[in-house]
């Protein structure tokens, strides 16, 4: 999350990862040196602001907003966002791809046309979306999650604002076939990276789709479910004696302490004492 409005940085940060190439972020911890003249985007933006309060301008509407909030801009819509009274403020913003979000809604609709729907609020104080967006941000940004786990996340987030915004999203039938062969992929793959459209093409299903499914199927997200998997090879890496930082490094964790905070969290023991 972006740090207080009293560090006085107006340096926006922005985050990008070539595994995501449909999503990037952006956050402002000051905001009053930031103006913005009047502008769209091609893709859609979304935003919440984290504290403070700001002037939101939205095609011939203005709002006074304040932190708590989330602002909506579907691809197009005039907009800006700019200081009030010069009163501190910060915020951070998603730019989705589109057509990826159209993927999202023809998940759950067997007529959508494949082509974004745009969503008619433009701004909201709903906290699970303000809760849900800030916490998506906080993932993205975290260096040590797995590319899979935020495409998940990410996922997960903007399937709850469409059933939120766009209308009751219903999963069809249950295809536990191929959530099954979703799962066989992981079980066969899980030393390596794995991406989510690597799953996806393998179970022959969408992302929004798999998610839902596979949750319903094994309790636990495909991403769950590939962390399991390596401590339990790690388990059995360590009762036979294998060093912990060759079964960090062989497991596709980002380091040794990174190991062995998520061993912990899963056993409620540290590998070495695991080892015994």
């Amino acid at each position: 999350m972006p740090a207080s409005p009293s560090t006085h940085c107006a340096t926006p940060r922005f985050w990008r990862d070539a595994q995501l190439p449909f999503i990037e972020a952006r956050s402002i911890a000051d905001g009053r040196k930031v103006c913005y003249a009047r502008h769209s985007h091609e893709i859609f933006s979304i935003g919440a602001i984290t504290s403070g309060c700001c002037t939101y301008l939205h095609e011939k509407t203005s709002h006074g907003i304040s932190a708590g909030t989330v602002v909506l801009m579907n691809p197009g819509d005039v907009h800006a966002c700019n200081p009030l009274d010069d009163q501190p403020w910060s915020y951070v913003m998603l730019y989705v791809d589109a057509q990826w979000l159209a993927g999202i809604q023809q998940a759950f609709d067997d007529q959508a046309s494949g082509v974004f729907q745009p969503l008619a609020a433009t701004h909201t104080r709903s906290p699970g979306l303000f809760n849900g967006l800030t916490a998506l941000y906080a993932q993205l940004v975290d260096p040590h999650l797995e590319g899979l786990a935020k495409h998940e996340s990410a996922v997960k987030f903007f399937s709850a604002m469409q059933q939120e915004l766009g209308g009751p999203l219903v999963l069809r039938k249950s295809a536990n076939a191929r959530v099954e062969r979703a799962a066989k992929f992981i079980d066969e793959r899980f030393l390596h990276t794995i991406r989510l459209q690597d799953i996806c093409a393998a179970a022959s299903l969408s992302e929004a789709y798999l998610i839902r499914a596979f949750e319903q199927r094994y309790h636990m997200t495909p991403h769950a479910y590939l962390i399991n998997r390596r401590i339990q090879h790690a388990q059995a890496q360590l009762r036979e004696g294998a060093l912990i930082a060759d079964i960090a490094q062989q497991t596709g964790f980002a380091d040794q302490a990174h190991f062995q905070r998520v061993f912990k969290k899963h056993l409620a023991a540290t590998p070495g004492q695991y080892k015994g």
